[in-house]
């Protein structure tokens, strides 16, 4: 394990963070919301903090491996964290404690957007801008960003991206060099992000609130800058971009990437993984949309509004609402709630166990069922044309497996904590997803809850991020063992 090298680029990166309190801070002063000491302090904070890690070590080179990029991603996401929560503990507006102000700078970075605020529509407009600029530069990445700077400094950076980016195609790069790939995936985020802006402003949001709004809806995060969340617009206009954007956003890059290079929009249609994704939309839309009508909650073209707005922001697991869908009549808060579970597409920015996990485990359940009529046929599992090998198939389960079993542990120490059985369980499924609103006690915001439960749904939330096993490889014997 090279750990000096470790520190030096842990050092770089965090004094690279230091530079996300400028923006932030210049808000500040042209709305004069009196928030701007907190970022002054914590742009020094964290450049300080950054220098002293890499200035011993600054004259350490080498190529990260494997192990290395596992340990130096995971330490990224507690540090900046950690790092993150400064200037929301600083401010006198909210006036966090320090759980409180780590809680929602994870839950930024993760792309959660669980909150533990109330009181958005009188918060700083620094602060709100903050928040959503957490969950911009969590949505891709920050470790695909630095990838893409770590090379011209004489790091390698495939090490990392790998880490970051888990799961059955992980290992797929756009272009041959990794650089260039996180260039590219940056570009499309960058440019999906300003047409977002342009369209929630051109849909009737003020320019602040379409800047900000485009930031968490892109990276799927649900941070908004009002209370009542997209709700507060009351534009079905403005709910349509967001759908739009948000299944755009919940997609491969990948298959974004290629758009772009080929200028063409069949191989959407010909993925797999989308195709299913899409029905999985649109199943739950027609049961969401049907039972509001026969249970008469909304008007019809209330009821078709909702239904679509929320279906696509918690399957998506951005997390935005438009309406209290914990409050919905028979078994919507939890079809809807399970339909997180799923999440994004592989390669998103959404959250949840990603669609193609979910399609392979349904075709190998299928194909069971198969063997048992045919005990001796050879049947591969496909996706499209393609034969997914068994090993592949072997590690899906096994995600699946501890992604379920970590779930009921951390739903078991909440409980411990004192939460009602739905409130846990929502609460872990709500971060480990990272989706955001959860039902009971937290259907609306997580200040309430005590602070032992908060420390615990931190853990769960960069367990989510990182999809688990980059987490938990930390705590085996054998990641350490030379």
């Amino acid at each position: 394990m090279h750990f000096r090298l470790i520190l030096r680029v842990l050092g770089l990166l965090l004094m690279l963070f230091s530079i996300t309190q400028l923006p932030p801070l210049a808000v500040s002063i042209y709305y004069q919301d009196g928030a701007d000491m907190a970022f002054v302090a914590s742009f020094f904070i964290l450049l300080f903090s950054g220098f002293m890690l890499w200035v011993p070590v600054y004259r350490v080179r080498g190529e990260l491996r494997v192990r290395d990029g596992f340990l130096i991603t995971v330490l990224f996401w507690t540090v900046l964290g950690l790092f993150g929560a400064v200037p929301l503990y600083l401010a006198p507006n909210p006036d966090l404690i320090l759980v409180d102000a780590v809680f929602e700078s994870i839950s930024g970075l993760s792309t959660t957007g669980a909150t533990v605020i109330t009181g958005l529509d009188d918060l700083p407009r620094s602060i709100l801008f903050y928040r959503q600029l957490l969950q911009w530069l969590g949505g891709m990445g920050i470790i695909v960003l630095a990838v893409a700077i770590l090379p011209m400094l004489g790091i390698g950076g495939m090490q990392l991206y790998r880490a970051e980016i888990p799961g059955p195609v992980k290992d797929t790069k756009l272009t041959p060099r990794i650089t260039e790939t996180a260039k590219a995936l940056w570009y499309i985020y960058a440019s999906l992000t300003l047409l977002c802006a342009l369209a929630y402003w051109a849909a009737g949001m003020q320019p602040f609130d379409a800047i900000a709004h485009s930031f968490s809806t892109v990276a799927i995060g649900g941070f908004s800058t009002y209370d009542a969340s997209i709700g507060h617009f009351d534009s079905g206009l403005i709910e349509l971009v967001g759908i739009i954007f948000m299944i755009i956003s919940a997609m491969n890059f990948a298959l974004h990437f290629f758009a772009w290079r080929q200028r063409s929009l069949g191989h959407y249609f010909a993925d797999p993984e989308v195709r299913f994704f899409l029905s999985i939309l649109a199943i739950t839309f027609i049961i969401t949309f049907s039972v509001l009508l026969i249970h008469q909650v909304y008007e019809p073209e209330s009821s078709l509004r909702r239904a679509a707005f929320m279906t696509v922001s918690i399957a998506t697991t951005a997390g935005f609402g438009n309406g209290d869908f914990s409050s919905w009549p028979v078994m919507l808060p939890f079809m809807l709630f399970v339909t997180a579970f799923v999440g994004g597409c592989v390669g998103s920015t959404g959250g949840g166990m990603k669609v193609i996990r979910i399609l392979l485990i349904l075709k190998q359940g299928y194909r069971e069922l198969q063997r048992l009529v045919h005990p001796n046929a050879v049947i591969p599992v496909k996706l499209g044309k393609r034969a997914i090998p068994d090993p592949v198939l072997q590690a899906v389960w096994g995600f699946f497996s501890v992604y379920l079993l970590v779930f009921i542990l951390m739903m078991i120490a909440l409980m411990g904590t004192g939460l009602d059985q739905v409130t846990a369980w929502s609460a872990v499924g709500a971060t480990i997803t990272n989706l955001g609103p959860g039902l009971g006690e937290v259907s609306s915001n997580f200040g309430g809850i005590n602070s032992t439960a908060k420390w615990i749904l931190c853990i769960s939330m960069l367990l989510g991020r990182l999809e688990v096993f980059t987490l938990l490889v930390l705590f085996t014997p054998v990641f350490w063992r030379r």
